[in-house]
């Protein structure tokens, strides 16, 4: 969806069909390395506690979490915080438009490889998957590392 796909698995076989270059994300989770194309989300839960995400994409399902982030720029678009639950309805209404953020409980960033520590194992997700759960994250971006078709 970042980089126009509609889900249209006709096209993909087209002369419609685009290819381009994408990042893709390494994330050292407890002594393994795994690979992530779109996201990583680490949270306990969505309405309390910390959350953090890594962003390679714009998108997770329907929201747009990441509005700046492109999978072919070199960097990945990171959120985190403890924002407040009244903070967090607030949030969760605007995440369609992309318009959570700037928030003052929402910290922003933009980074080639990041180190993380959280107060607690948090589970971490990739691309939608639950891979783990863990206290220390190590990421980092590999540019232009393959090829997407959308």
């Amino acid at each position: 969806r970042t980089v126009g796909g509609r889900g249209d698995e006709a096209r993909l076989h087209s002369a419609d069909a685009m290819r381009l270059p994408v990042d893709l994300a390494s994330v050292l989770i407890d002594g393994r390395l795994h690979w992530f194309v779109a996201h990583l989300v680490a949270r306990r839960s969505w309405w309390w506690g910390e959350v953090f995400v890594a962003m390679n994409a714009e998108w997770i399902g329907p929201f747009d979490v990441a509005p700046r982030a492109h999978p072919g720029d070199g960097l990945l678009d990171t959120l985190g915080g403890r924002p407040s639950f009244d903070d967090r309805i607030k949030a969760r209404r605007r995440l369609r438009s992309g318009t959570h953020v700037p928030h003052p409980a929402i910290v922003q960033r933009r980074l080639r490889s990041t180190q993380c520590e959280f107060d607690r194992p948090l589970d971490i997700w990739l691309d939608g998957q639950r891979v783990a759960r863990a206290r220390t994250l190590s990421l980092r971006v590999e540019p232009d590392a393959i090829t997407c078709v959308a």
